[in-house]
């Protein structure tokens, strides 16, 4: 969703929710810029790249779910990809600006860690990390966080650091120590680096086995269930996609983009009522246009009157969209507006002449033509969205109060 588009719709939807919140409930801050997480560079051994990342994603997870601003790990993979940097390189600090600009995200947290021989029989290896806030725009660096442990309690370490990333950034958000780490470092060290590991693979056999291995090793870690969902969703297994995204949990911060998905896989089951029931739900904390669009096309399957509206919101929050104009001129031609439908699919031939769908549905507009038994466009030919920038419309929401919209 392009940005004029959402802040459209924000404007029009402010009078619900937004999703950017904390425990308190109140809007998250900083609210001048998103935070952009790095993987920490090893300085120890071989063979535990690994970590570097689940420093990376554990400090992401802590502080979006608190309700920041931050970017998550898909964008950053395609912002690196646009520049032509690999994943797993040392950035410059050249690099680095140009990543954060890519990605409208004002700070940007690098960090370090070294795995270190304590020098006591039996008491195993100790972990080092510090990490390092940048604010692009003041071109200031500071330690905003440090933290040391033992190896074998990753788990806890990386959480304590994230409690003082987060501090660092909204020290009105951030809980007691002993009561956030309790909360966050009980996950298992193998179920955790099996996590890793499948975010980490290259195929989806290597990583469904990861995140498999991981659900079943720590079956409340919301994470792993996450990515299984999403993986079958984009296999286009909705009912077993389905399974894996229930057990995610509402603490967790792309909880919501899983009920997205969750909708559209009870939609593709044919499961109307549960699809709308889902995507209702999302719409009211996340009333983007994508959800709204799809809340139509859940509701057009049960002919109920209220999918105009939703399709017609969603079209308001981007005029310029064919799939938004598509489902509101087909809407129509299902009831007979012909005349009303025409100018929408009308619009939708502007925006692409090659549509064939809403070429063949004009003509029979202008013949005065409704659906019949056995034609192709007579049903179920609403279109979906599959995108969810959650951030994108956090952000201009955010904006929008800073202005007092």
């Amino acid at each position: 969703m392009c940005r004029v588009a959402c802040l459209v719709a924000a404007a029009l939807l402010s009078g619900t929710q937004c999703s950017g919140r904390g425990a308190s409930g109140a809007i998250a801050q900083p609210s001048d810029g998103a935070v952009l997480v790095l993987p920490f560079r090893n300085e120890s051994s071989e063979g535990l790249e690994w970590i570097g990342e689940s420093l990376a994603e554990a400090v992401t997870e802590f502080v979006a779910a608190r309700g920041l601003l931050v970017v998550d790990r898909d964008a950053r993979l395609e912002a690196l990809r646009r520049l032509s940097l690999a994943p797993a390189g040392r950035l410059t600090r050249a690099s680095q600006l140009k990543l954060a600009e890519l990605l409208d995200a004002r700070y940007v947290v690098t960090g370090h860690f070294e795995r270190t021989d304590p020098g006591t029989p039996g008491s195993g290896d100790l972990l080092r990390v510090e990490a390092t806030c940048l604010d692009t725009e003041r071109m200031q660096a500071e330690l905003c966080a440090a933290e040391q442990g033992a190896l074998d309690k990753l788990p806890e370490v990386q959480a304590r650091l994230a409690w003082r990333v987060l501090r660092h950034f909204a020290p009105a958000m951030t809980p007691p120590l002993e009561r956030f780490v309790s909360e966050l470092a009980r996950l298992r060290l193998d179920a955790l680096e099996n996590y890793i590991r499948g975010l980490l693979a290259e195929t989806p056999e290597q990583k469904h086995r990861h995140f498999t291995q991981s659900a079943r090793l720590a079956p409340d870690f919301s994470a792993p269930h996450f990515e299984l969902g999403r993986l079958h969703f984009r296999q286009q297994q909705y009912r077993v996609a389905a399974t894996w995204l229930e057990k995610v949990r509402p603490g967790f911060s792309r909880y919501w983009q899983a009920q997205f998905l969750l909708g559209l896989c009870r939609y593709y089951t044919a499961e109307y009522e549960a699809a709308e029931a889902v995507l209702a739900r999302v719409a009211e904390h996340i009333p983007m246009n994508e959800v709204v669009n799809n809340l139509g096309a859940a509701q057009a399957r049960q002919n109920r009157p209220t999918a105009l509206e939703n399709f017609m919101k969603a079209l308001e929050g981007d005029p310029d969209d064919a799939d938004y104009n598509f489902n509101v001129g087909y809407l129509l031609w299902k009831r007979g507006e012909f005349d009303r439908a025409a100018a929408y699919l009308g619009r939708v031939l502007e925006i692409d002449p090659d549509d064939a769908e809403a070429g063949q549905l004009l003509r029979w507009c202008g013949e005065r033509r409704g659906p019949r038994r056995g034609d192709r466009l007579s049903s179920g030919r609403e279109r979906l969205k599959h995108n969810f920038e959650e951030r994108a419309w956090r952000e201009l929401s955010l904006r929008l109060t800073a202005n007092g919209s």
